[in-house]
């Protein structure tokens, strides 16, 4: 008969709407009993786990219904299932490549594990606030249709010894048990490196404790820690990652890319691009968008669908004061936009 462990798998794929898991379970179980002797049984078991299988054809584009957290999990992780899309996310060239790689690694896992290789599934993004790297954890599980896991560090770290460790196995065991998309959020807090002058034992238990659990893991789940500081990282933890990815400021063709795609809509033929560029140099491309719905709402409320280039250069200012940004950031000076942009719209 089947073991503890099978039904346990049974029944939690079946709780967490994971029903190509739960067929999956079944047919092994049917194997296992066949083996056994037991050919009715396997039979019966064949034929009920095919009549629970939904034609694909129904199930290709309905994701699996969203799994919320709870018990132990509820104070670790939140759950969303974004609508974001790679498309959303402007970073460089090399960057939209990589993620568009892993999505497509990560739909063809069988074909992979046939040949003996595996899919990458650990991603360490590191760049200024503001550069994508949030973004593009959602646009994965947006592209993949899986939910997305954000670990809340304030749930997990806690000043009692061994605590932090143990909640941090429950994190990985979800990891192995509800697939989706698990975003450590600014992995600083627990992959500082262990070498530093105020370290604590507890946190080198915490940071070797987070070590073993990524080298054990083997689930279907893409783990995805972003970084703001990654020069404080241990550099254990570099070698953990599948991909190590670099986020930079936005390039000018970027800057007015954002500024472009956020104002849709609006009368942007009298911005002079060049000046624009020229003062966003040195912002994130989270402080651009901003800066362009600040320039737009001031227009809806002027009564017009007119930006113009001083109304979105005094939102950009805005934006550097806000942060502290004084002189312009050593960068290439702004290429001639409105050729590109020109030609950009004969492509369409």
């Amino acid at each position: 008969m089947a073991s503890a462990q099978q039904l346990i798998g049974l029944i939690k794929s079946h709780a967490e709407g994971d029903a190509d898991r739960f067929f999956d379970l079944a047919m092994q179980l049917a194997a296992s009993e066949d083996q056994k002797g037991h050919r009715r049984l396997a039979e019966q078991l064949r034929g009920w786990a095919e009549a629970g299988k939904a034609p694909p054809t129904v199930t290709a584009s309905v994701p699996t219904p969203l799994v919320t957290p709870r018990g132990d999990l509820a104070g670790l992780l939140s759950a969303s299932y974004p609508e974001v899309r790679l498309r959303d996310v402007i970073t460089s060239e090399h960057i939209d490549d990589e993620l568009s790689q892993i999505v497509s690694e990560t739909k063809m896992t069988e074909a992979l594990e046939r040949k003996g290789l595996r899919p990458r599934r650990r991603l360490l993004l590191s760049g200024a606030p503001g550069t994508g790297k949030t973004l593009s954890a959602s646009a994965l599980a947006g592209e993949l249709k899986f939910p997305m896991f954000t670990v809340l560090l304030h749930g997990l770290i806690t000043k009692y010894m061994g605590e932090t460790a143990q909640k941090l196995r429950t994190i990985f065991d979800a990891v192995r048990s509800s697939r989706g998309v698990y975003l450590f959020d600014e992995i600083d807090a627990l992959a500082a490196t262990r070498g530093g002058g105020n370290d604590a034992g507890e946190a080198r238990r915490i940071l070797n404790s987070f070590l073993q659990f990524l080298d054990e893991d083997t689930g279907p789940s893409l783990i995805v820690a972003t970084t703001n500081l990654p020069d404080i990282l241990d550099r254990a933890i570099l070698r953990r990652f599948d991909l190590v990815l670099s986020y930079e400021l936005p390039t000018t063709d970027e800057i007015y890319t954002a500024m472009e795609r956020r104002l849709t809509g609006f009368d942007i033929g009298p911005i002079n691009w060049s000046q624009v560029t020229e003062v966003a140099t040195g912002l994130s491309t989270a402080d651009v968008i901003a800066a362009s719905e600040d320039a737009a709402r001031r227009a809806v409320l002027n009564h017009s669908e007119r930006i113009e280039t001083s109304a979105i250069i005094a939102s950009l200012e805005r934006r550097r004061r806000l942060h502290g940004i004084g002189g312009k950031l050593n960068a290439e000076k702004p290429t001639a936009l409105r050729t590109k942009r020109t030609k950009r719209k004969s492509d369409l």
